[in-house]
């Protein structure tokens, strides 16, 4: 008997579980979630927030002193300007303003994760060189999608789900005018990288060298070399920090990843 028509109907049946197997693979990576979060957020924005009013532009990467820095969502409007950081995850959410390290449950399993305030932290700065803008006109946002839940209070600009429009919808104020806006916008997209695989990939790989310690690392403000100092005082007196060589003229720091 031939072996190969014995096993004909595993190789049609393989023909069609294959490809939803590769789909199920791709659906779990944390590009997948990362780039399926920010499609909600864009879909979301471009139903609810006036195309007129919120100028969005997505995927921004600036270059900045120690490399790039790269943005999900930037919405340029006369009430201010709007930086935010998805997030698509779920599970319950522990976290506070001031604290480096967020966590997240699923169940009895604990995950830590970076406080997305102080991630987005450095994308606000950049915009602010970027545009020469005052820093009280640019605005943090976090969007958590994926049903995460909050088990701890959440600053204002912390939200879930669509709630990030009603944050951003409560500035009424006009800071700028509509000539103002659209030279930012024009700005923005002069001064930022192309949204290619090669940016992406430059991106990622000055990540890594900036969470290797051995590495050398450039103050984000002024260009100057960082170092390792420790703190001397405070609750954290004893930890170790990176604080730039130019210090007391330029006083930047990070914690260390």
């Amino acid at each position: 008997m031939n072996i190969l028509v014995m096993l004909q109907p595993l190789f049609d049946m393989l023909k069609w579980l294959l490809p939803w197997l590769v789909l199920v693979i791709i659906i779990k990576t944390p590009w997948f979630k990362g780039w399926f979060g920010e499609l909600l957020v864009r879909t979301f924005a471009r139903l609810k927030l006036d195309g007129q009013v919120y100028r969005r532009l997505h995927n921004v990467t600036l270059d900045t002193p120690d490399g790039t820095t790269q943005i999900d969502h930037v919405f340029l409007s006369p009430f201010g300007i709007f930086v935010l950081e998805t997030k698509n995850m779920r599970g319950w959410i522990f976290g506070g303003e001031r604290q480096a390290q967020w966590t997240q449950q699923i169940f009895r399993h604990r995950f830590r994760f970076q406080n997305p305030l102080r991630q987005n932290y450095k994308h606000v700065k950049a915009l602010e060189a970027l545009l020469s803008v005052p820093p009280e006109h640019v605005h943090s946002v976090i969007a958590f999608v994926g049903g995460a839940r909050f088990k701890t209070a959440m600053p204002d600009n912390v939200t879930q789900g669509v709630s990030f429009i009603r944050y951003i919808k409560s500035f009424r104020q006009p800071v700028f005018n509509e000539a103002q806006v659209s030279a930012m916008v024009k700005v923005l997209e002069s001064g930022k990288r192309d949204s290619t695989l090669t940016t992406h990939y430059e991106h990622v790989q000055r990540l890594k060298q900036r969470d290797d310690p051995s590495a050398e690392r450039r103050c984000p403000r002024c260009g100057s070399a960082f170092k390792i100092r420790i703190r001397k005082t405070g609750n954290r007196a004893g930890e170790r920090f990176w604080g730039c060589s130019a210090y007391p003229k330029c006083r930047a720091k990070q914690d260390l990843d």
